[in-house]
This record gives structure tokens, C-alpha cells and sequence, in this order.
């Protein structure tokens, strides 16, 4: 196998090579006025490693595999074309309302409490740029009102004259019947062809969306419009770079429904947090491998730190309503959560709690932390980090960085211990705490809203900063094991490499499964089933074009039921394909109930109220080969610790005095080695801190088990599922 794959971060460009038997990974800065330039700079230092030209090492391989940032930086700038909406007349306020409340929706915790004093987020469509469109389709798809073409075509020409660049047609009910928003397509094409105005992209939101909702259907294709020219020529000039460097197959974008497709069918919404989710699917794959049972997947990079869950048994928690920069949208993706706390995150004198804040404003790559010397004011947690010893200011991202300690201590001094009356160490580890109290919080409260014991989990811990937090973090959940894992600061490079082909089609309709009114289940067959084979077709054409074997393509139908008219719903994984019989029918409803009491408490199921079928999904795929991470736990035969490189002095939370603290260079230490803390172990792309208490040892591929005195490596203790203890985050 021939491979590579990146990931583009808001700090560093991670680049994963597979070379046959070899393993490469290779970092550079993210270059954010040319992703291109990070790419190849990441890229070429792979190349390096492996004593081979890029041109040779892009002619072999093949796949290219991208996890981008473009979407994301585009809507953080407000970098788009001018759009312009088309809805049903009388709907035209729907997107400026956003439901009431869509001033709270992106926000954090601290701003959701004052929804009043919150700001709307800047329209992506200004208010003269939504057109309504006489027409009506009633809930199951009837035709009401005809659509009138001569007041369309004089709507189209007047959003035209405003400045139209892109169009979404967004029409009530089109989920049901889509007949409307493709004759608008047509009319626009007829009024403004290509060879008039050029590719003016067209959003039909039926595509985009498949399920009901006018709201998040219509927020989901506006925000595909807005950022389809940025990720379509972003893209597409990374494709033809790679053309003229040899490289003759399609790249091949992450998705964040946890699969991947060629450029040519990919919709710009899907590779928003591309790269966080394909680090959960590298922990998905890493779990299943080596049998760790459920898994917490914390990514801390440069920017950000991004919490997923893997639980055993295969159940995967997505989000089909997730929140997009400021708005709500309707897309199935990996749930994630993200907290604005990275290496880079900017620290703060908090005014109201007289302490530190720490993000969720990052200084990013340019300037990056004060430390980098590259122009950077702020303190941030890397310079805080320095401060306590933890870093070597000369072997930093494998000597690529030169910190400078001045600066670091300069930035601190003026933010915090001028403020505080603190000296620079006492502030440095008020960073340090900080910042472990707010990822621990994060994790504890995503454990305790799905209701699990995080004793039941081995922490994951990857990124480039993850395992050097990763104990500090521990301490603050009572977890005792944690898994820095192979690969670990290029992980979610990682995951874009093992990926599948995949695509997702859903459809939303109303249909009981069983009716409490009349007591029957439901026994149209063929209705249900001619639905799954519209949707798996859709998947299987996406597949074909992209030059699959027909042979090789698999489904997995997924169901969201609901009981009666209740709001919260559950995604049920159907055993079986069609339905046959009345027990497959049975077996459906059963599944719903074991995952819902499950869910919400054994005793909370209802079926006296009825049970509906929201949304039918089916996810179409082709299975690739993937790398090998089967064999990762620590040696049988203990090997005795390397001799240290040098001492230093770090100073760690709860110790009032520095310690001396043992160095090592990761090369210098064998499979099956252990360390016992405090120790600080450097390797060219990140640094492993082994807190006072804890031990590390070495397995296969780089990975580390940390562990608590008394802990074993391997998997988690395996309880019942129970609701999270409450976890004292001091």
C-alpha cells in the first residue's frame, strides 16, 4: 500500500505516509493565504524521510487524501459570493427569524446564558436577496399551486440586478416533491445560461438536505452555496498542483459524515470538520483493532480540542442537527465537541473571577504564541508550557521552531502577574490548571448528557499537544489509563488514510411503524422498500462515477424513530435491508426500544403512544484496505528505562517546589519500556509529559500507555451502563 494523506489544522499541516512497509509522518506550518504551500512544504518532508522525490512518491501512491480547513476559514471570514435565495412566498422570513433563536445557536456556555444581550450572527444572505416564489406542495408531496414561471423569471432578473453570484432554491415541502426546485433550476439556466453570466452555482436544498425542516434544510444549502466558489477553486488548484507534480488520480476530500469521496461529488458542507472527525474515525479503527473497548477521543492541537466518543459495540453518535460556525443545519455528521483550548489558545486576565482565561481566540500559526518570536503578544498555553519546563526551547517540532523563553515570560508578566501580583511560574501553572479544568469539564459533561461511567473509558489522547496534557486531564476525571496512540500528533492524517468510500442519502417522511389509534403495525413493504432502493441507488450511482466496483459496494440502512409526537428521536441500525415479514417489522421496534431505555433510562419507552419513522438513511460504501494497528499494547517482556538525556527543572500543579525532572529522546527508548514520572520525553512531533504519579510505557508504532499507580494497560474495566459520577473539576 501507497498512501498519503494530510490534515490541515489551524497551527500545522499534518502529513501521513504510507510507503509499503514504512510509516512517515511529517509536519508544517499551515499556511492559510495558500493551504497549497503548508501541503507541499508537509508533503516533501515526508518525501524526505523516505530519501524519495515527491514527483516519484505522487506517481506511486494511490491515493491523496485531504482534510481541509478551507470551509471553515471561509465562514469565519465571511469570504463568499453574493447569494440569493429562492423560497416559497410568505417564507421569506424564515432564514432572518432562524426560529426565534438563532442568536444562541454556536455560542458558548457563558454567552447562552444571556440570549438577550447575544448578537445574530451576520447574514449570509442580506434580506433583499430572498425572493419568494409563487408556488405551493402540501406535507406529502400534492401539487397545491402551480408554479407561476412569469413571476419567477421576473424574481430571478431583479436578484440578478442586486448582485445575485449564487442561487439556493429552497422550497417548502420539496423534500416531498422536488418538481419546483428543478423546474427553477431549469428557468434559471433558460434566463442566465453559462456561456451569459459563467457557472453561476445553483442549490437545489432537496439535494443537499433530504429531510423536513425548512429552516436548518434551507440553512444547510445556503451555507453550501456560500462556500461552494471557495472550496471548488481552493480545491481544484490543489488538484492540478498535484497534476503537474505527477499525481494523475482524483484527490480524494474527507468527509464529515466519517467517509470520503472524489472532488466531483463532494458538497462544501461536507468538509467542515473534516479533520476532527476523521481523528474519531482513526480511534474507531484503532479501538476495534486492539479491542480497547469504549474510547474518549481528545484531539489538542495548536487551535482547538475536539471531543468524540467511540463506544463498543459499533454505535456511532452522529449529529443530524449540528451547529456550523453560527447556524443550525441538517446534515448527518460525527458528533463532535469543540473547545476553544490548544496550544495556541490566548490566556486572559478574567476581570469578573479575578483568575485566567484561557481561549477560545487562538494566535494560530501567524503570529502564533509569543514564544515563536514571530510577532505574537498574547500569552498563550504553549508559552505557559515553556515557562514550567515542559518544552526544550531547541528541540521544538523537531528544531523547526527556536522558542524563546524571554518572550514567553514577557507576555505572561504583562497579561497576568501585573494584574494578579503573581510571579511568572504561579501564573504559568494558573494557565496550566486552567486549562486542564476546562477539557476535563468538556469531556465530563458530554460522558454525563449520553449517561456514562468514565470509568468504563480509556482516554485517548493525540494531537499535538494531547500528550502533554493528556495526565493533567486524567488526574482532573479520576481516569486512570490513558493511550497516546500510534502516530499520535498526526493521528486525524491518520484516520483521512484508513478512510472508505462512502456516501450518505436520507429521505424524511411520516410513517407509523405501529399506530396506537388503530393497533397495527405497518405492513406496506413495498412502499418501504422501494424508498431504501431509490436511496441505495443514489448511493450507488455516487459510487460508480467515482470508478468503484459495482461488486464491491455495501449498505447500511438506519432508521429515526420517535414515540408519537415526541421531539427526541433515536437512530435504530436495521439488521436487514427489506422488509419481509412482520418480524422484521418487530425486530425494528424492539431494537428502538432497547436503545432508547438504554438512552433515557430503562422504564422510559412508550409505546402506548405510538411509534413513527422519521427519516430512512442509508449509508452506501466500499471497504479499502487500511493500515494495521492491531498489535499496539506494550511489550510482555519489560525492557529497563534508557539512561536519561538530562535533568530540568518543571513544576507541576499541586507541587509547591520545582522537581527535578528526567529527559529522554523517544528514539533512545525500546518497545516495552517504562518510565515513571516526572519525566519529559521528546520526539520530533510532540513531547510526552509523565506527570508526578504516573508511569509511561512503549508499545508498537510509537504508542504510549500512561498510567496511574495500579493501573494496567489494555482495555477498560467493563461495567453496566451508568450515569457519569459527578467529577470535581478544581
Amino acid at each position: 500500500m501507497k498512501r498519503v494523506a494530510v490534515d490541515i489544522g489551524g497551527t500545522f499541516t499534518d502529513c501521513f505516509m504510507v510507503w509499503d512497509s514504512h510509516y512517515i509522518e511529517s509536519k508544517a506550518l499551515t499556511t492559510h493565504h495558500n493551504l497549497a504551500l503548508g501541503f507541499r512544504e508537509a508533503l516533501q518532508a515526508g518525501c524526505a524521510k523516505l530519501d524519495l522525490d515527491m514527483q516519484h512518491v505522487l506517481s506511486q501512491v494511490d491515493s491523496v487524501r485531504y482534510a481541509t480547513t478551507l470551509g471553515t476559514n471561509a465562514l469565519i471570514q465571511r469570504k463568499g459570493p453574493r447569494v440569493a435565495l429562492l423560497t416559497t412566498c410568505g417564507y421569506e422570513s424564515s432564514v432572518p427569524l432562524s426560529r426565534g433563536r438563532g442568536y444562541g445557536e454556536g455560542l458558548d456556555m457563558r454567552a447562552q446564558q444571556d440570549l438577550p444581550g447575544a448578537c445574530r450572527p451576520d447574514a449570509l444572505v442580506p434580506i433583499p436577496m430572498i425572493a419568494g416564489v409563487r408556488e405551493r406542495i402540501d406535507a406529502v408531496g400534492n401539487v397545491l399551486m402551480a408554479l407561476d414561471e412569469d413571476d419567477l423569471r421576473e424574481k430571478i432578473r431583479n436578484l440578478v440586478d442586486r448582485g445575485a453570484q449564487s442561487f439556493v432554491v429552497s422550497l417548502v415541502n420539496a423534500v416531498a416533491n422536488p418538481v419546483h426546485e428543478r423546474r427553477v433550476q431549469e428557468v434559471l439556466l433558460e434566463e442566465y445560461p453559462e456561456t451569459l453570466l459563467g457557472a453561476m452555482p445553483i442549490v437545489m436544498a432537496h439535494k443537499v438536505a433530504g429531510r423536513k425542516g425548512e429552516y436548518v434544510r434551507t440553512s444547510s444549502a445556503i451555507i453550501d452555496a456560500f462556500l461552494h466558489d471557495v472550496m471548488y477553486h481552493g480545491l481544484s488548484s490543489l488538484e492540478l498542483n498535484l497534476r503537474e507534480s505527477s499525481y494523475q488520480k482524483p484527490m480524494l476530500v474527507i468527509h464529515n459524515s466519517g467517509g470520503m469521496a472524489q472532488l466531483n461529488s463532494t458538497d462544501a458542507l461536507q468538509t467542515i470538520h473534516s479533520g476532527p472527525v476523521a481523528g474519531v474515525s482513526a480511534s474507531e479503527h484503532l479501538a476495534a483493532e486492539a479491542d480497547l473497548g469504549n474510547v474518549i477521543c481528545t484531539d489538542m492541537g495548536g487551535t482547538s480540542f475536539d471531543i468524540g466518543l467511540v463506544v463498543e459495540g459499533g454505535v456511532k453518535h452522529y449529529d443530524f442537527n449540528p451547529v456550523i460556525e453560527r447556524w443550525l443545519v441538517s446534515v448527518p455528521m460525527i458528533h463532535l465537541v469543540t473547545l476553544g483550548a490548544g496550544g495556541g489558545s490566548i490566556v486572559n486576565y478574567d476581570r469578573m473571577h479575578q483568575t485566567v482565561q484561557v481561549g477560545p481566540a487562538s494566535a494560530g500559526s501567524d503570529p502564533g504564541p509569543a514564544c515563536y518570536d514571530r510577532g505574537g503578544l498574547k500569552p498563550t498555553v504553549t508559552d505557559a508550557d515553556l515557562v514550567l519546563g515542559y518544552l526544550s526551547a531547541d528541540n521544538y517540532a523537531g528544531g523547526q521552531i527556536k522558542l524563546k523563553a524571554a518572550r514567553a515570560k514577557q507576555s505572561i508578566e504583562e497579561e497576568i502577574c501585573d494584574v494578579l501580583d503573581c510571579s511568572v511560574t504561579e501564573a504559568a501553572l494558573m494557565v496550566k490548571r486552567r486549562v486542564d479544568a476546562n477539557m476535563a469539564n468538556g469531556i465530563a459533561t458530554e460522558l454525563r448528557a449520553r449517561g456514562y461511567d468514565p470509568h468504563t473509558f480509556t482516554l485517548l489522547a493525540y494531537g499535538g499537544n494531547g500528550p502533554l496534557h493528556a495526565c493533567g486531564i486524567a488526574s482532573v476525571l479520576g481516569i486512570d489509563r490513558i493511550l497516546v496512540p500510534p502516530f499520535c500528533s498526526v493521528f486525524s492524517a491518520v484516520g483521512a488514510g484508513n478512510m472508505h468510500q462512502l456516501h450518505i442519502h436520507e429521505r424524511s417522511l411520516f410513517m407509523w411503524i405501529f399506530d396506537s389509534n388503530t393497533r397495527k403495525l405497518y405492513n406496506d413493504f413495498a412502499a418501504f422498500n422501494t424508498i431504501v432502493e431509490e436511496l441505495e441507488e443514489a448511493g450507488r450511482q455516487d459510487l460508480l462515477r467515482q470508478g468503484m466496483a459495482r461488486t464491491d459496494i455495501k449498505h447500511r440502512l438506519e432508521l429515526d424513530l420517535r414515540y408519537g409526537n415526541q421531539l427526541a428521536q433515536t437512530t435504530v441500525i436495521a439488521s436487514k435491508l427489506r422488509l419481509e415479514k412482520m418480524d422484521d417489522v418487530m425486530a425494528i421496534i424492539k431494537q428502538f426500544s432497547v436503545d432508547y431505555g438504554n438512552r433515557f433510562g430503562k422504564g422510559s419507552e412508550a409505546p402506548e403512544a405510538g411509534i413513527r419513522i422519521n427519516t430512512i438513511r442509508v449509508q452506501s460504501y466500499v471497504e479499502l484496505e487500511t493500515v494495521n494497528l492491531s498489535n499496539i499494547k506494550p511489550s510482555a517482556d519489560k525492557k529497563a528505562a534508557p539512561t536519561p538525556s538530562g535533568t530540568r527543572k518543571c513544576h507541576f500543579v499541586g507541587h509547591t517546589q520545582a522537581l527535578d525532572t528526567q529527559l529522554y529522546e523517544r528514539t533512545s527508548i525500546e518497545n516495552g519500556a517504562e518510565i515513571s514520572g516526572p519525566a519529559v520525553i521528546v520526539s520530533p512531533t510532540t513531547t510526552y509529559l509523565v506527570e508526578p504519579g504516573w508511569r509511561v510505557q512503549f508499545g508498537e508504532h510509537g504508542a504510549a500507555w500512561f498510567m496511574r499507580a495500579g493501573a494496567k494497560a489494555g482495555k477498560a474495566p467493563s461495567k453496566s451502563a451508568t450515569v457519569a459520577k459527578n467529577v470535581s473539576l478544581v
